[in-house]
């Protein structure tokens, strides 16, 4: 999942996003408020990180500005501030939840996952389809109740795709997501990543989860019949 972090601080920041990486999340940083704005309104992201005291533009300004601009990404206040007042006013303007610092990364982790579940509609921390199932906390991954050993990556990518079971996601939907790049039509990793996948979740299986949509991209479903 894609990761947007609006921090000035950059130890918080570095720390944060080291974190989120472990956890195979792709992440972006932007130091100020005017830029995180901008970007948070162009790119797609799955979480949004977001400072209350940033320079050029106050956290509670570019959160009102992407809800004004029907922005829907979940996004998560870290905030020094400490008085319910001030947190009530984020959360009416339309913050999913607030963090006030100093704070414990596992909570932040916690809480970044309960957005996440919220945002795609799950209501358990294990995301199942079919006899595949992937839990996010320990990044346990089994099917038919048989450990499946990933890469990394690997799991990246199968999480997105669970996390978007039964929709098509296109190779640049893919690279923006779980590499945090641009898609490059002369390049075949996405594919490759693939493979791995079917080679490790539907090899040897009586029902292929993972399929190829011609001309479009790849999309992870139970098989019709």
């Amino acid at each position: 999942m894609r990761v947007l972090i609006v921090e000035d601080e950059p130890k918080v920041a570095s720390f944060i996003r080291r974190a989120l990486e472990e956890e195979s999340y792709a992440v972006d940083v932007c130091p100020d408020g005017i830029q995180g704005r901008d970007i948070a309104s162009d790119v797609n992201y799955d979480l949004i990180i977001l400072d209350l005291m940033l320079p050029g533009l106050a956290g509670i300004d570019v959160l009102q500005a992407l809800r004004d601009a029907r922005v829907k990404t979940p996004i998560l206040i870290l905030t020094a501030r400490s008085k319910v007042e001030q947190r009530v006013t984020g959360l009416n303007a339309g913050a999913d939840d607030y963090l006030t610092k100093p704070f414990a990364i596992e909570e932040l982790l916690a809480r970044s996952r309960a957005l996440l579940r919220r945002a795609s509609g799950d209501t358990t921390s294990r995301m199942q389809i079919d006899d595949l199932i992937l839990d996010p906390i320990t990044h346990e991954v089994t099917r038919g109740g048989q450990r499946i050993d990933l890469t990394s990556k690997e799991y990246a990518l199968l999480e997105y795709m669970m996390r978007n079971a039964g929709r098509v996601l296109t190779r640049p939907m893919i690279a923006e997501h779980v590499w945090d790049i641009h898609f490059d039509t002369f390049t075949n990793v996405i594919d490759v990543y693939i493979n791995y996948l079917r080679n490790k979740i539907d090899r040897d299986r009586e029902r292929g989860l993972i399929q190829t949509v011609r001309g479009s991209g790849y999309t992870l479903k139970v098989p019709a019949g």
